[in-house]
């Protein structure tokens, strides 16, 4: 349960304090390194098999407390408008509109949630954008309905895994 992949997505968690800084750099420093261990966790995990069904569900976990710590900043500093926060949680709402799904489906307890790519995709979008906002660059708004557009991808990624994974086992 306690491993390197695991411990290197903890160090997700402290980095969100950064954020209470009113430093620059100390903020974009937080904000590359937790782009670095995002890849870093998964990638050691994979390579030395030590997947665990606990990291699985740390990594993203740790993900959020980060990206939602960062963005609660952001708007409450006016450097982020509540809407486009909303936008970049849509990966998150589409996570938990499935979750329903399976509970509705009776089948939550035995699915195993797994990374996806509209998901990762989603979180390097999101940790781009939160630098670039620490470094002073503003966005078209146009750009945060991408997130809603990877939302609706990442709920038909899970939707499409799901069957897949239900037709292996038959």
């Amino acid at each position: 349960m306690f491993t390197l992949p695991n411990f290197i997505s903890l160090v997700r968690i402290p980095l969100a304090l950064a954020f209470l800084q009113d430093d620059t750099a100390l903020r974009a420093a937080a904000l590359v390194l937790a782009m670095i261990t995002d890849c870093l966790d998964g990638f050691l995990a994979r390579r030395y098999q030590s997947t665990s069904r606990f990291g699985t569900f740390l990594d993203p976990l740790a993900d959020k407390i980060f990206v939602i710590s960062v963005l609660i900043v952001m708007v409450g500093e006016l450097k982020l408008q509540s809407w486009e926060a909303v936008t970049m949680l849509c990966r998150d709402f589409a996570v938990i509109i499935f979750g329903f799904y399976l509970v509705w489906k009776g089948t939550l307890a035995e699915y195993q949630f797994r990374s996806i790519w509209f998901g990762k995709i989603t979180t390097a979008l999101q940790l781009v954008v939160l630098l670039g906002l620490t470094l002073g660059i503003t966005f078209p708004s146009i750009l945060y309905i991408s997130f809603i557009i990877l939302g609706l991808m990442a709920l038909g990624e899970l939707y499409i895994e799901r069957k897949r994974l239900r037709v292996e086992e038959n």
